[in-house]
């Protein structure tokens, strides 16, 4: 990574807001949002996946439960970590916000652009999971899964082009219809008779083959996790935001664990490990078991209802990256413009653009691949953040502090770095491209900084 020089590294002021009126964010968002946005942003198809590929890696089942276990204590952590800058900054945007003010502009650059574009990309896969999932079920959709992604692109766009109280009342729908869904399964999975089944002696890995199964499972674990800064993406939207991001994310958080701990545990029960370990959808075969051929209906109806939500969210989220780096001059200065509903309107389109252009190209799947890894080395500079500003700024009002610091935050960081070099060994197919995209990061940042200071005005 290239190593910024000594005004990258120094704590950037905010850049003065613009003397022309381009509309503002409205603060009307509540706790129920933020919590309803985690749910919609974080519980999606991994859920149903993820859990067969776990089972193929750890076929005992307390270490399958526990390492679900470990993975919500990571994202428990990392929310009560995050939510310290969120409630400090409050201003909307993500993690850039605040990563720029304690690390400086380039971490912030870095953040920002790989965070807006690979949440653009995950509403194009949402959509095209969505109309594949939905094609069995509507047979006139045969050949025709790429007009109908982008039709439902377009749908969220037009919908939450609108303004944020749409948005909010949207999500929050979509993320109870979500957990009903969920629930549903759950008690179907706890409480219903399952069919017999011989049981089968779990063959644990020894040795480094039991480490290396460990690290793959968690790493697969924690990108199900993934999800859980929703909120602050909103941050000067929300009402109160130094109890109210708090709150939606250690409420939002505990709500994901317990939901996905039970969801496995189900599986459990009604498959058993030897049925479940390397299953690619262990929810439908689940699902099968339960209901017979009614099953396959059961679970696309959950993923349908499912990836609804997620759309939704990362449509709201998305628009808010790029604004704060247009503030910040490094973006041209339209993408500030915010309507009256207090939707920013040339980020909101630009954000649908680009997901339809990844529909249209199929090139969601390869961006998703690249942007795992900066998944985690965002939060890893939003951790390190934390301590970054308490060292700088250690007179500034905190309504909020993170629980036990600095070894909570401490602990999730050692996590994080941890599982970017287990990345980096696994997945080094995937991660030498990440690499080099962050290497070439700092050169197209030193030009937008340069065209900045030649210009001494914003971009047009």
């Amino acid at each position: 990574m290239p190593v910024p020089d000594a005004a990258d590294r120094a704590v950037v002021p905010p850049v003065p807001a613009p003397s022309i009126s381009r509309g503002k964010l409205l603060q009307v968002l509540g706790v129920s949002f933020g919590v309803a946005v985690i749910i919609g942003n974080t519980i999606l198809v991994g859920i149903l996946r993820t859990p067969g590929d776990v089972a193929a890696w750890l076929p005992s089942p307390t270490l399958f439960i526990g390492v679900w276990i470990v993975g919500g204590l990571y994202a428990l952590l990392g929310a009560i970590s995050v939510a310290e800058p969120g409630a400090m900054v409050a201003e909307s945007g993500g993690q850039y916000v605040f990563v720029r003010r304690g690390l400086g502009e380039y971490p912030g650059f870095v953040v920002g652009w790989n965070d807006w574009i690979s949440t653009c990309a995950t509403v194009s896969l949402g959509a095209m999971v969505f109309t594949e999932y939905l094609e069995p079920l509507l047979p006139a959709m045969a050949g025709r899964r790429v007009a109908a992604g982008v039709a439902l692109v377009l749908l969220f766009g037009l919908l939450l082009w609108r303004g944020i109280r749409i948005g909010d009342l949207s999500q929050q729908i979509l993320s109870a219809l979500k957990a009903l869904a969920f629930g549903i399964l759950i008690g179907v999975c706890l409480l219903l008779p399952v069919p017999a089944r011989e049981a089968v002696t779990p063959v644990l890995p020894a040795g480094m083959a039991l480490v290396t199964a460990v690290v793959l499972s968690l790493q697969a674990v924690i990108y199900t996790y993934d999800g859980w800064t929703g909120p602050i993406y909103f941050g000067e939207e929300v009402r109160n935001p130094g109890r109210g991001i708090p709150r939606a994310m250690v409420m939002g958080v505990l709500l994901v664990i317990l939901i996905y701990v039970l969801v496995n545990l189900g599986l459990v029960r009604v498959l058993g490990m030897d049925r479940m370990a390397g299953d690619p959808f262990v929810a439908a075969t689940a699902g099968k078991a339960l209901f017979g051929e009614r099953g396959d209906v059961v679970i696309r109806s959950l993923v349908l209802v499912s990836i609804l939500g997620g759309i939704n969210a990362c449509l709201l989220m998305a628009p808010r990256v790029v604004l704060a780096m247009s503030r910040d001059r490094l973006l041209p200065a339209g993408f500030e413009t915010v309507n009256a509903g207090g939707t920013p309107t040339v980020g909101h389109w630009a954000s649908v653009g680009v997901a339809v252009g990844f529909i249209v190209s199929g090139t969601f799947n390869t961006v998703l691949a690249l942007c795992a890894f900066f998944f985690v080395a965002s939060y890893t500079l939003s951790f390190l953040t934390v301590f970054a500003l308490r060292r700088n700024e250690p007179l500034a009002p905190r309504p909020y502090r993170v629980p036990g610091f600095p070894f909570t935050t401490g602990l999730v960081l050692v996590a994080s770095v941890a599982f970017l070099v287990g990345s980096v060994v696994t997945d080094w197919g995937n991660s030498w491209k990440s690499l080099m995209l962050l290497a070439l990061s700092y050169p197209v940042y030193r030009l937008i900084v340069a065209a900045r200071n030649r210009s001494g005005a914003r971009p047009s």
